[in-house]
């Protein structure tokens, strides 16, 4: 078991890591639109589901991992009428791989944010 942490994503915000490695896959911890510097992204869910892939890919690259190993993703809204905007920002960085997605309504994420992302990923 191996605990995965860059400084190109934000850092934890509590007691846990940004993903571990056990045995070939890649568990992510949840990524909220974070500036790798801590600071939140404002704006949209839009904008928000942005920062949070260039955060998952971050941590992946540190893993050696990547979108394209991605087996299953957990995506958190905190409003379902904003699906249809953050699918299509997710359809942007899947493409043509399709990994297992499952996607809750949730009544309140860390720091308010609109969307977390959580992710399993192959190791390369």
């Amino acid at each position: 078991m191996r605990t995965v942490s860059t400084n190109q994503a934000p850092a934890a915000i509590g007691p846990y890591s940004q993903g571990m490695i056990v045995n070939n896959l890649f568990y992510s911890s949840g990524q909220i639109p974070l500036t790798a510097e801590g600071e939140l992204t404002g704006g949209d869910v839009t904008e928000q589901t942005h920062q949070v892939f260039k955060n998952l890919q971050a941590v992946l690259t540190e893993a050696g991992a990547s979108l394209d190993t991605v087996v299953k993703a957990t995506v958190f809204i905190a409003d379902m009428e904003e699906f249809a905007a953050v699918n299509e920002v997710y359809s942007q960085y899947f493409g043509e791989h399709k990994p297992a997605r499952s996607c809750v309504e949730v009544s309140r994420l860390p720091k308010d944010v609109k969307v977390e992302i959580e992710v399993i990923a192959l190791v390369k």
